[in-house]
């Protein structure tokens, strides 16, 4: 039988985590996020209490283990996503583990961003029934987002994690996406050397903190999320330089390249496309608030 609670007992743990969180300058807001996960209530309905009379909700552990999960994420710092072991992003509910990186609300844009371009290129209609790469693609969301949003192309993922790929195979399965999407186990595009000159788009979200730095990132980042999926190298460009170097041999003539880099980095990356000689329309693209966030470019003819 599955664990229940009633709406009292859990909006009185609901005000205990609130005072815990708020000594441990910790947003408050976390708490709503932490019981979305592992209860059916919506944040409006936390927010309001209107569940306190409920004599029944169910829930994914005994309220024991809220406590403990709590407890880690203020004794040791754990991100919430990591203790509910899911997140939302753009329509889609994810499992997520300390094996892949937690996918960032602003990383939704590059979807978007793939769709205006696109809307734009020359060959629109082929590149929307082509094949896509999603480079490094951990909890598989942006291979997810793509095949939701291209529902003819075919989508090609790749990792050099083995552990990732298990997650993103899951989501691919959870979110009934699992036919589109082949992954592939691997560094970069060495999976996909069948594809070469084939590839109509290739989309990552890379490695992109320079070394030096992660260590001084926030604990919940430095101590729980993986490193393979933060380090970009010395400066932060090293995988970036890598993939501008080799996807012009996987594109085809049209094809689109799409990354996402930190704040610094963006005007660095242009110019590198730039001097690489194989590509144009090269393109910064900001996220909702206003950083240079991503940058893209269309493989010259």
């Amino acid at each position: 039988m599955p664990d229940t609670v009633s709406g009292k007992a859990l909006h009185q743990w609901r005000e205990w985590a609130i005072q815990l969180a708020t000594e441990n300058n910790i947003a408050s807001n976390e708490v709503d996020w932490f019981l979305q996960g592992l209860t059916p209530l919506k944040s409006l309905s936390l927010q309001l209490g209107n569940y306190q009379n409920q004599l029944h909700i169910p829930i994914r552990a005994p309220l024991s283990d809220f406590t403990q999960k709590w407890q880690q994420r203020i004794e040791n710092r754990v991100p919430v996503q990591y203790l509910t072991g899911e997140t939302p992003w753009r329509q889609f509910s994810l499992s997520v583990t300390p094996d892949v990186l937690i996918p960032r609300p602003e990383t939704e844009l590059i979807i978007n961003i793939a769709e205006e371009i696109v809307a734009e290129n020359p060959i629109a209609d082929q590149l929307r029934k082509g094949y896509w790469a999603d480079l490094g693609t951990g909890s598989g969301a942006i291979a997810l987002g793509l095949a939701h949003t291209f529902p003819h192309a075919t989508i090609h993922a790749t990792d050099i994690s083995p552990q990732a790929l298990i997650i993103a195979k899951q989501n691919a399965t959870k979110n009934h996406l699992a036919q589109r999407i082949t992954f592939h186990q691997g560094s970069w595009l060495t999976p996909l050397s069948a594809l070469k000159n084939q590839l109509s788009a290739i989309i990552t979200n890379p490695p992109y903190i320079p070394s030096p730095t992660v260590l001084t990132l926030q604990p919940e980042v430095t101590h729980h999320e993986p490193h393979l999926a933060l380090d970009g190298g010395p400066n932060g460009l090293h995988c970036i330089k890598t993939l501008i170097e080799a996807s012009p041999n996987y594109l085809i003539p049209n094809g689109i390249w799409i990354t996402e880099l930190m704040q610094g980095q963006a005007q660095t990356v242009a110019t590198l496309l730039t001097q690489q000689g194989n590509y144009t329309h090269i393109t910064i693209h900001p996220d909702l608030s206003g950083t240079p966030r991503f940058v893209s470019a269309r493989k010259t003819l």
